[in-house]
């Protein structure tokens, strides 16, 4: 594995979590002429596919890959979706590389194969998403992949959109420094439309992923919403509750408080205690220990016993 896999392996983990769950969401998001041509109450993930990549002879899962109806053509079809945080000089090859395996496994059964691949790395060169192989008076092959590149994007066009993959995405598209604080805010706001609409569960999912973009400051973000509650104060603890970041916070603080009381034995209960109640509420709420442990950045197996004290 090369050393920016390691590096990306995180956000697109995430990421991948985010277009499982709101799989129709994205596509009615950026693609809204295919989101009217999809029936999407035939949408399942399949299996994961293993496909051997002759790039750098090895095995590569493929990220993501469903199976839905086109209605045009009523039949199923395949869309492999790719997401990509970082430049790779060879990736529209792989990505023909990628479609060509599942055109030979899978043409019988579905008759179609849309290849998505999602950019989400804050700089570097225009990624292209064309592969061609022509000679001077014949093209061989032209193979021309959908893809959405974030940073080209303007984060005000999404603002207003009661879209979730729009906010969980929005610090990726392209804003400047100066634009920061007002982007973060909007984000806020549309977190507050979107609790009406999605359970916790959800606004957990794509509220982490936004977290890995943000970079989130409590004391700004504190400001923030001390400026967008003013009219709702009863909205401030469940906001606090559900955001990662604030977890984290509160967490971190009350280790904080144990080791100012100055004993070790202390300490150790006190951090324990803390992070069963925080445990014993998230999963009162609905959350997975497998949710819980991501959200935290704990073991799975420390959360199984910390439930049960």
């Amino acid at each position: 594995m090369r050393m920016n896999d390691k590096k990306a392996k995180p956000h697109d983990e995430a990421f991948k979590k985010l277009l499982q769950t709101f799989f129709a969401e994205f596509i009615e998001l950026f693609f809204p002429e295919l989101s009217s041509s999809l029936d999407h109450r035939h949408t399942r993930l399949l299996m994961q596919e293993l496909l051997v990549d002759v790039v750098d002879e090895e095995t590569k899962t493929l990220d993501l890959l469903l199976e839905t109806r086109y209605k045009a053509l009523d039949a199923y079809i395949l869309v492999h979706m790719e997401p990509q945080s970082y430049h790779q000089k060879d990736f529209r090859e792989r990505m023909f590389i990628y479609f060509s395996r599942l055109f030979e496994r899978h043409r019988k059964e579905h008759r179609m194969i849309i290849p998505i691949a999602i950019f989400t790395a804050g700089q570097g060169p225009e990624e292209p998403d064309t592969f061609v192989m022509a000679m001077p008076d014949h093209e061989i092959v032209r193979f021309k992949f959908l893809k959405v590149e974030l940073r080209a994007m303007d984060w005000r066009r999404f603002i207003a959109s009661d879209n979730p993959v729009a906010a969980a995405l929005l610090a990726k598209m392209g804003y400047n420094e100066k634009e920061k604080r007002e982007m973060r805010s909007a984000y806020l706001r549309m977190l507050l439309r979107l609790r009406y609409k999605l359970d916790d569960a959800r606004m957990a999912l794509l509220m982490s992923v936004a977290d890995l973009y943000f970079e989130p400051n409590q004391a700004e973000d504190e400001k923030l919403l001390d400026e967008i509650l003013k009219d709702y104060p009863e909205e401030r603890v469940k906001m606090m509750e559900l955001m990662p970041a604030w977890k984290r916070w509160g967490y971190e603080e009350g280790i904080q408080e144990g080791l100012e009381k100055g004993k070790a034995e202390g300490i150790a209960e006190g951090i324990a205690e803390e992070r069963a109640s925080i445990v014993r509420r998230m999963i009162a709420k609905g959350f997975t220990p497998g949710q819980v442990a991501d959200t935290l950045e704990i073991p799975l197996v420390e959360v199984e016993k910390l439930r049960k004290l």
